[in-house]
């Protein structure tokens, strides 16, 4: 287990010592939308019985943090090693292909959480959203950042340049991420974009996610879960694929 150990110190450390990059930018990034979205709305807007539009935004904002940054850490981290060089480093390592997975998906997940965790703790001097379900806010917040990372990881791999992440993250993540009822509750769209929105496995997570703070929700919470669960599977499959294959790492 030293190897693996040291590779997730390693990827920990990576976005840790460029915290205010990686950690306090998404934060104060969320803060800016909640700020804005709270203004303009908050007298307009009532999503939820008794529940302000602002105490809404807050879960939304907080998992749409840890969605991208999730994404964010282990696709950059793979792609600045490919464009870099030092790829070749981890591959001569005695590393099996499940210990480089794990490594990457948890540190994924650790950054993912520390950013949610901060936009959290900025957002409730604006609004405290009650906590009915604690432990299930927690599993949508771990799962979601898991199924992120190992997207970001299939990102990385497939990448052999900035500007192709930079495609994937515009065309791929940046309209999932809107598009999945951060600021607003699919039931206030037309009937063929709700239809629409049930294809976004982003929808999913933020709707479960939010279920865990107000006890209510657009969909079943487990449908949200069952949804995470295999989207996570079937991600985590491709991406030990690609890895055990060597896919555009080893040539």
């Amino acid at each position: 287990m030293i190897g693996l150990w040291t590779l997730l110190k390693k990827e920990i450390l990576r976005f840790w010592k460029v915290s205010f990059q990686t950690i306090a930018a998404p934060v104060i990034t969320a803060l800016l939308y909640l700020l804005i979205f709270s203004h303009v709305l908050e007298e307009r807007v009532q999503v939820y019985p008794g529940i302000s539009y602002t105490a809404f935004l807050i879960p939304g904002l907080v998992m749409m943090s840890m969605l991208q940054n999730s994404f964010a850490n282990s696709s950059s981290s793979l792609i600045q090693s490919k464009v870099m060089g030092n790829i070749v480093f981890l591959l001569l390592t005695p590393l099996s292909y499940w210990e480089f997975f794990i490594a990457f998906l948890v540190a994924a997940v650790i950054r993912g959480l520390v950013v949610g965790l901060g936009v959290y703790l900025v957002s409730i001097f604006y609004a405290l959203p009650p906590l009915h379900h604690p432990l299930i806010m927690l599993l949508f917040a771990i799962s979601g950042c898991a199924m992120m990372g190992a997207m970001g990881i299939i990102a990385g791999i497939w990448a052999d340049k900035f500007d192709q992440m930079a495609a994937f993250q515009n065309f791929i993540i940046m309209p999932l991420s809107f598009l999945s009822g951060v600021f607003y509750s699919i039931h206030s769209l037309p009937p063929f974009w709700q239809q629409v929105s049930h294809l976004n496995p982003f929808f999913y997570v933020i709707d479960g996610f939010r279920y865990g703070f107000f006890g209510l929700s657009d969909v079943s919470p487990w449908l949200s879960l069952a949804v995470v669960a295999t989207s996570f599977c079937v991600l985590s499959w491709v991406t030990l694929i690609m890895l055990r294959s060597g896919y555009k790492l080893r040539g």
